[in-house]
């Protein structure tokens, strides 16, 4: 088991970057390679489920589908992606910005593999180290993505 995590700071109250975040069709960022498309209706909340294609470093598409597992607006999201071997667990958590940049909001999002068979062990204890900066690459993107879908053209993430 294995969590990777980055931090990065929002010019945008908690609350507008929650109902972003909780809005998977509206917020595609440059990692996906087509259309999202929900997999349940109703309201956002345990149980919403969706499917996107995203493009890993390699050029390849793979289709992952994301279950929310815990909603806490507008401070906590866990997402859950099942995998072959290794499933994966997305937890987002919002909190107000210190009081250097009021309205604004730090956000982290950590990535927890969860080996679900032998197999998963194995790679995951051959491929740890790779792994991780491929996928702090992309979680960095992700939250780079959410920056720029909330703030407009001017958005930043450290």
């Amino acid at each position: 088991m294995s969590t990777v995590a980055v931090s990065g700071f929002i010019e945008a109250s908690a609350v507008d970057v929650w109902r972003l975040l909780t809005d998977p069709l509206s917020r595609a960022g440059r990692a996906l390679a087509g259309p999202l498309e929900l997999l349940t209706s109703g309201p956002f909340g345990p149980g919403t489920a969706w499917s996107e294609p995203r493009r890993r470093p390699d050029g390849a598409v793979l289709v992952e589908e994301f279950w929310v597992v815990e909603a806490i607006p507008p401070r906590r999201l866990v997402l859950c992606s099942p995998g072959d071997a290794v499933d994966h667990r997305i937890t987002w958590t919002l909190r107000g910005a210190p009081r250097r940049h009021p309205g604004g909001t730090a956000v982290t999002v950590s990535l927890e593999a969860l080996p679900s068979s032998a197999s998963g062990r194995v790679v995951a204890l051959l491929l740890a180290g790779l792994a991780a900066r491929a996928v702090e690459r992309a979680l960095r993107g992700d939250l780079a993505d959410l920056a720029a879908a909330v703030e407009g053209p001017t958005a930043r993430a450290a």
